[in-house]
Formats: structure tokens, C-alpha cells, sequence
């Protein structure tokens, strides 16, 4: 277990060097900080709704990372086909779960990261007014986790290709289903079908359901489970697609 635990720290460790290596991680979160601001302040009229809440900067977040994440996942593994550095990769003493993992934990944090970096609107909405801050501390939780649902996503997409653009493009396509199957222009439309089941089922599959009771400062367990088991079924399939490369 010791030894497992450092493999996958080494690997992340060489990943995160890497994304700070390059301007790329540099523009990213100067890209991101901005989109947040502008959606936050103009585009969700924070000071138009008068009230001490993060509700106009959480809401833009599940489209806000559609382009974003899998902007800062695509390489995870395109890059390392490319290259011809996976099997060089998969040659040293670590079991092919340790990269998986310590690819995914390394752009995970570094999303983390960019999430802290707007801490500053957080202590805006406090010094204008008394906001509840439970459900602001549960809104960062559901944000954080929503977007290693999608890098887990991006992942899984990397995995399948060598070219960056290709995985970019299957992964904002999969985020997007998972946004619209709960959206409530299809929900209506399931409901004016009359196929409830359907209904329950595709809302169940959104990120948008589950997100939005942490917007609410509802930490359901659900949502949790549904969270993880997206991280952990893509992150398999990584495993899965890499050993088929491999086996080729």
C-alpha cells in the first residue's frame, strides 16, 4: 500500500510540475478567473439581485467547465501517445492504475487550484452583506466535484486518442449529455411524452441535479455516490482502453 501511495504521488507530482512548466496552465487560469468574473458580475447580475449569496457565480459553473476542463485534461494521455512516452510510461515498476490515478489526482488539483484562486469573490459577497456560508462551502464542494466528474470524462476521451482536438471534442460531447438529460426544457418535453420512468431515469444521469442540491447547501449522498461512480467507471474504462493499446 506504502509503495502504491508513492507511485501514484510520484506520478502526480510529475504531472503538476509539467502543467506549470509551460504557459498553458498560466493562460488557463487567467482564462478561467475572467469567464468567472465576467459571468458572475455581468452575465449573472450579481449586484442586480440584491442579496448576499454565490448563486449568480455557481450557476454558470457546469457550462462554465464544458469548454474548460476538457481544455486542461485533453493531454492527460493524447500527449503521451503521441509522443510515444506511454509505453516508455508503462515500462517503469508501477502498475498501470498508480498513472491513471496520479494523471487524473495532478489535473484534479490543479482545478483545485484554480477553484481557490476565486476565493476573493467569496470574501466580496461576505463584506457586502452576511451570506450563508454553509451553503457557499457546499457550493465549492459541488463544484469541485463536478469537475472531476468531467476531467475523469476527458480522461477516458484522452485515452481513446493520440490527437488532442478529437478528445476535446468527445468530451465536451459527453458533458453536454449529462448536462441536457436534466436540463428542464427535456425534462418538460419527457414529462409532455408522458414517460415519467425515462424522466427519472435521465435526471438521475445529470451532473445538473446533483449540483444543484449543493448550490442548495444539501450535501445529498447520492449525489456523492453519483459523483464518485462517475470518476471511478471512467477512470476503469481509462485502464481498460490503455491495456487494449498496450495488447496492440
Amino acid at each position: 500500500m506504502n509503495q502504491a501511495f508513492g507511485n501514484i504521488r510520484a506520478i502526480a507530482k510529475r504531472e503538476l510540475v509539467s502543467y506549470f512548466s509551460s504557459p498553458v496552465a498560466y493562460v488557463f487560469l487567467v482564462i478561467y478567473l475572467l469567464m468567472n468574473g465576467f459571468f458572475t458580475f455581468m452575465a449573472g447580475g450579481f449586484f442586480e439581485r440584491g442579496e448576499a449569496s454565490l448563486v449568480s457565480f455557481f450557476i454558470w459553473h457546469p457550462w462554465l467547465y464544458l469548454f474548460l476542463v476538457p481544455a486542461a485534461g485533453m493531454r492527460l494521455w493524447s500527449e503521451e501517445r503521441r509522443l510515444g512516452t506511454m509505453e516508455l510510461l508503462f515500462t517503469m515498476p508501477i502498475a498501470p492504475w498508480h498513472a491513471i490515478v496520479g494523471k487524473f489526482l495532478a489535473s484534479w488539483l490543479f482545478l483545485g487550484l484554480a477553484l481557490i484562486l476565486t476565493l476573493p469573490v467569496w470574501i466580496t459577497v461576505n463584506y457586502l452583506g452576511s451570506p450563508d456560508n454553509g451553503v457557499i462551502i457546499c457550493g465549492y464542494l459541488g463544484s469541485f466535484l463536478m469537475a472531476g466528474a468531467y476531467l475523469a470524462i476527458t480522461c477516458m476521451t484522452s485515452a481513446m486518442t493520440r490527437n488532442q482536438v478529437i478528445s476535446f471534442i468527445l468530451s465536451v460531447v459527453i458533458c453536454l449529455f449529462l448536462i441536457l438529460s436534466g436540463w428542464p426544457p427535456v425534462t418538460q418535453l419527457l414529462d409532455s411524452l408522458e414517460m415519467p420512468r425515462l424522466k427519472e431515469l435521465a435526471a438521475s444521469l445529470s451532473v445538473m441535479t446533483h449540483f444543484d442540491g449543493f448550490g442548495k447547501g444539501v450535501v445529498a449522498f447520492r449525489s456523492l455516490v453519483y459523483f464518485g461512480s462517475v470518476m471511478g467507471f471512467c477512470l476503469f474504462t481509462t485502464g481498460v482502453i490503455l491495456r487494449t493499446h498496450r495488447a496492440g
